[in-house]
């Protein structure tokens, strides 16, 4: 079996070397908190994704378990489909210090890190490392970047990129003269936070933006077409997160009517809401591609569909018409989610790398 033959713009060179799929599939869901995984299962979903051209896979050292299957995934598509096709295969990963080591981390530490996602991987070079930092309060973010960008000329990475940083420290980043390829951000229909000044910060230096949350943990879906606000507690974290910024963007009302245009815009394409969000993501300038987890191969049609889906002039504007009513979210890319004390930051886990996985 050969890969298909993928439209030119299905596919986004984000580096020399370097290329993806305009869709890549989350990993989060399968860190287990969504519910149980069965790896076996899930190596034979990644399979499917790939051979129907879904190439790149997103995940982090902090997913529990995550980047082990995708080492699994590795093997068993080298054996089955040859060294050709898996030389097409990318996997993005994420360093994330914990917290609690933000003050400590040296450079010994950093290097672990990245020889533990390698090994994890079953890689002798890592594809794209994403790099983040939960505090800026602690100073070393910016030197270990540096050390990243030694790694990469040692040839332990082959590509850079960055999550959840603001433009300020993004900025800074590549005036030092970090080789910043990509910046992972939260960017969809409901927060537009990256418009605010990242995007330009990404065009003015040359970086793309990999966005997650295009379809809100479920929420931009017909599921949620036309039914109550639902009670607390919610049925996951996911959920819980994006139902956050729904409250903050407007509320339910205003997050129903833009529900109803975007069905409406699936309904003249024969797709679903959570295609059409997608779609309309991956014409924005500066993104490169959406990020859209799943747990199982159930989305993969439209999952495909996400990157052939052509919206019209007239489609487009309906949509930046109800996006307009949006309240803005307060803050650049992320900062709502960094303070560890308010609605956003509260619900996060901070020290999961040096837990037992």
């Amino acid at each position: 079996m050969t890969l298909p033959d993928l439209l030119p713009d299905t596919r986004f060179r984000l580096a020399p070397g370097h290329e993806i799929s305009r869709v890549i599939r989350g990993g989060w869901q399968l860190a287990g908190g969504h519910g149980a995984i069965d790896g076996a299962r899930a190596v034979e979903d990644m399979i499917a994704f790939a051979d129907a051209g879904i190439t790149t896979f997103d995940c982090a050292d902090i997913y529990t378990g995550v980047e082990e299957l995708i080492g699994r995934f590795r093997t068993e598509y080298a054996n089955r489909r040859g060294a050709e096709a898996l030389a097409r295969i990318r996997v993005h990963t994420k360093m994330v210090p914990d917290l609690s080591r933000l003050f400590s981390a040296d450079r010994a530490y950093i290097a672990g890190l990245i020889e533990r996602s390698l090994e994890r991987l079953g890689m002798e070079r890592l594809d794209l490392v994403q790099f983040h930092w939960w505090d800026y309060n602690a100073p070393g973010w910016l030197e270990i970047a540096c050390w990243l960008a030694e790694l990469r000329a040692e040839g332990k990475i082959r590509t850079l990129g960055v999550t959840n940083f603001d433009t300020d420290h993004l900025r800074a980043m590549c005036l030092a003269g970090v080789p910043v390829a990509s910046a992972q951000v939260q960017y969809s229909v409901l927060d537009a936070r990256p418009e605010k000044r990242l995007t330009a910060l990404a065009a003015e230096h040359g970086f793309s933006l990999l966005c997650y949350g295009t379809v809100a943990g479920g929420f931009l879906s017909e599921r949620w077409l036309g039914v109550a606000e639902p009670a607390e507690p919610l049925e996951n974290r996911s959920l819980t997160k994006y139902k956050l910024i729904i409250e903050d963007i407007g509320g339910w009302e205003l997050f129903q009517d833009i529900l109803r245009v975007l069905k409406s815009v699936a309904q003249a394409h024969g797709t679903d809401i959570a295609t059409v969000a997608s779609a309309y993501m991956l014409d924005l300038p500066g993104v490169a591609a959406v990020i859209v987890g799943a747990r199982n191969r159930a989305h993969l049609a439209g999952n495909l569909a996400v990157m052939s889906l052509r919206l019209s002039a007239a489609e487009r504007a309906a949509i930046a018409a109800v996006l307009g009513r949006r309240r803005p979210l307060q803050g650049d890319v992320y900062s709502l989610e960094r303070d560890r004390h308010g609605r956003h930051g509260s619900i996060m886990k901070y020290n999961l790398n040096d837990a037992p996985h």
